[in-house]
């Protein structure tokens, strides 16, 4: 089991000091220097198991971004290979590029960590798949909720079998996404080509952490609109009805409202399990209980989150067990964003293969 399953700040501080004597410093290579990708590079320098190289197009954020966490930089994704090659690339440029690059990545005989979501259309993934499997490198997709503590618990839990098997399921979601991303209206968030939309860029989160407690979703029928967000014509309100197979579930999210919550309620043949991730705890009931049973775990900051992420990806590449998002399974998200949009727009029910 991975090191961040652990549930105690000071084991995360622990692992990474423990990593610093490490003999072997992957050399990790940045592409896109967005907010994301600064997070990618603050957490993989914080994991004290990496020397960090960035590149993007933007000279002016690439100045900025190099010399706050003093990193060598390159302008240009070419310049950047033919200075060295690097053990691993860490794809956070927008969703349409990402396939395209991890194919240079993987003849380039990089691990990859791609940003969500994995692509906008499911053009390229075969030839991905294929670039990966002759490449033979680790690849994993940022699908974060696979670092949350109070996931994983609660997927260990459920797949126990001690409830049976899940039977209903539903999420309810949201945030003041303007407080969070304030600059929304100008990034790859404006255009679903981009990646943009609370379907591809916010509730695709919630799904794929769903697909992987109770299995892959095969159905789906989604209601969408744009309701409030300024500036932008993408949705910001989502209400799904969907199948995972034998089990229903519903999805509501919004990106306007006042409170920043995400609840998930997972409802088995002898109990129920509940997560409550913005405060950071999970819970069961089972039959004939009156009351839920709450494990919290000690306060994390995001960044914490993202640091465990990035020490999962290094055990990846050093051939440890980790339980970060595979390529099949952001495959298989990717067709949930796409049978999503769809329905959205015709208003029919949408069945994933």
């Amino acid at each position: 089991m991975c090191w961040f399953l652990d549930r105690t700040s000071s084991f995360f501080l622990d692992q990474a000091l423990d990593s610093v004597y490490s003999a072997n410093m992957h050399s990790i290579l940045i592409i896109g220097c967005g907010s994301i990708g600064e997070r990618h590079l603050r957490c993989f320098q914080q994991s004290g198991r990496c020397a960090v190289s960035v590149c993007d197009a933007n000279a002016r954020l690439l100045s900025e971004v190099s010399l706050r966490y003093h990193v060598t930089a390159f302008a240009s994704l070419a310049d950047a290979m033919k200075a060295q090659r690097f053990d691993a690339w860490i794809i956070c440029t927008p969703a349409h590029t990402h396939l395209a690059i991890a194919r240079e990545g993987a003849a380039h005989g990089a691990a990859l960590l791609i940003e969500k979501p994995l692509s906008v259309t499911l053009e390229g993934l075969e030839e991905t798949r294929d670039a990966i499997a002759e490449s033979d490198r680790f690849v994993a997709v940022a699908y974060v909720y696979h670092c949350f503590p109070w996931i994983v618990a609660a997927r260990e839990f459920l797949q126990s079998g001690a409830f049976g098997r899940a039977l209903h399921a539903s999420v309810v979601a949201g945030q003041h996404f303007p407080t969070f991303r304030p600059a929304y209206r100008d990034i790859y968030y404006a255009r679903h080509e981009t990646g943009g939309g609370a379907i591809q860029d916010a509730i695709t989160h919630i799904v794929n952490a769903m697909e992987w407690m109770i299995g892959p979703m095969t159905r789906v029928f989604c209601d969408a609109a744009h309701q409030q967000l300024e500036g932008v014509t993408v949705e910001d309100t989502v209400n799904i009805t969907a199948r995972h197979g034998h089990v229903l579930a519903s999805y509501a999210m919004t990106q306007f409202q006042a409170a920043n919550e995400t609840i998930f309620e997972i409802h088995c043949e002898r109990g129920s399990v509940k997560i409550e991730s913005h405060a950071q705890r999970w819970s069961s009931i089972a039959l004939g209980e009156t009351a839920w049973t709450w494990r919290t775990t000690a306060p994390l900051e995001r960044d914490e989150l993202f640091i465990a992420q990035a020490n999962a990806f290094l055990d990846g590449m050093e051939g440890k067990p980790c339980a970060l998002c595979t390529f099949d399974e952001a495959v298989q998200t990717l067709r949930f964003n796409r049978a999503a949009l769809e329905s959205a727009a015709t208003g029919l029910p949408i069945t994933i293969s």
